[in-house]
């Protein structure tokens, strides 16, 4: 009598790989996670950084700060407004006025987003 041998995984196999499957995740997984924060954190400084060197240029051009950072956009100093990468808006910016002989002018933006960056510090003190 000839035995017909299929051939396949048993439970045991089944669960064990699972289980390295599953313990490899959770290694995996936080460190996925924490590059999300470390580029919204790297965005957030670089359109901050990018607001403040409009700011300066239009000041360097104009010999006064703009009123409005919508300004900014009008004269072509950017193309557009950042988006705050945080809130996920470019209406969150949080001017910081300067008295001018004039009136007042923006001289630098903050973030208006709450909660702190990866090194602690508040996001609004950026």
């Amino acid at each position: 009598m000839r035995r017909n041998h299929v051939r396949g995984f048993t439970l045991i196999e089944l669960l064990v790989v699972l289980a390295i499957v599953a313990m490899l995740l959770s290694i995996i997984t936080p460190r996925y996670l924490e590059q999300g924060d470390k580029a919204r954190d790297s965005v957030l400084r670089e359109n901050l950084a990018g607001l403040r060197v409009s700011l300066d240029r239009y000041y360097a051009d104009k010999g006064r700060y703009p009123e409005k950072l919508e300004e900014l956009v009008a004269l072509r100093y950017l193309r557009r407004l950042p988006i705050d990468p945080v809130t996920q808006k470019d209406s969150t910016w949080i001017p910081v006025f300067i008295e001018e002989e004039g009136g007042k002018g923006i001289y630098d933006v903050k973030s208006g987003a709450t909660g702190v960056g990866r090194d602690g510090t508040a996001f609004s003190t950026w």
